[in-house]
């Protein structure tokens, strides 16, 4: 075998180059082919599961119910018959009775009875008064600050006077212009006593007006 070699003119047979040339060509060789080899197609199965388009039926809703049947007719009536009432010839009337005759009674007629006598006058309301029998008595004093002064005037009260005549409020409805004649009129006038006002025979309270008159030539 040596000098066969030797004759040739080629080395000893490695075995570790031959296995390594031959797996270079082999990846070699699957490269090539995923590069020349198209991509797979897409699954059947697939594209048949999404072209697939579920139809529901949905049932007719039930069809609504018959309408009830009309109410039978009322059986018709024959018209009631039409009774004429006979009326009754009217009574006539009454024989009228006989005038009544008056007869002369022999009895002597009683006299109507006395009139009631007329019952009294109401007595006259009476309004309040001075009483001047008694108011005579007693005078205004003329107060000396007045007489230095030369003042003269006339004072009107307004005075309400009681049940009993005396005067119960004073007030000065027109005033002489002073001051200390006006007073001395209410002074005087407390002392006063009046005729009450007098209504449906009843002594009431009223109101009189009284002139209180202030003259320097009367002194």
């Amino acid at each position: 075998m040596a000098s066969s070699n030797e004759a040739t003119g080629q080395g000893p047979f490695n075995w570790r180059r031959t296995w390594a040339l031959a797996v270079a060509i082999a990846l070699h060789a699957f490269a090539f082919l995923l590069l020349v080899a198209p991509m797979a197609p897409p699954k059947t199965d697939q594209q048949k599961k999404e072209r697939i388009v579920q139809v529901n039926f949905i049932e007719p809703p039930p069809p609504p119910p018959p309408p009830p049947p009309p109410p039978p007719e009322p059986p018709k009536q024959p018209p009631p018959k039409i009774i004429q009432q006979v009326q009754p010839p009217p009574t006539p009337p009454p024989p009228a009775p006989p005038p009544a005759v008056e007869e002369a009674s022999t009895n002597p007629i009683p006299a109507p009875p006395p009139a009631p006598p007329a019952p009294p006058a109401p007595p006259a309301d009476i309004t309040a008064s001075q009483d001047i029998s008694y108011n005579s008595r007693i005078q205004p004093k003329y107060p000396p600050q007045a007489i230095r002064q030369r003042h003269e005037g006339t004072v009107t009260l307004m005075i309400l006077v009681g049940v009993d005549g005396s005067p119960k409020d004073i007030k000065v409805e027109t005033s002489s212009g002073y001051r200390e004649l006006d007073q001395a009129a209410i002074e005087t006038a407390r002392k006063w006593r009046f005729n009450p006002n007098i209504r449906n025979g009843q002594k009431t309270e009223g109101y009189v007006r009284v002139p209180v008159n202030f003259n320097l030539n009367q002194l």
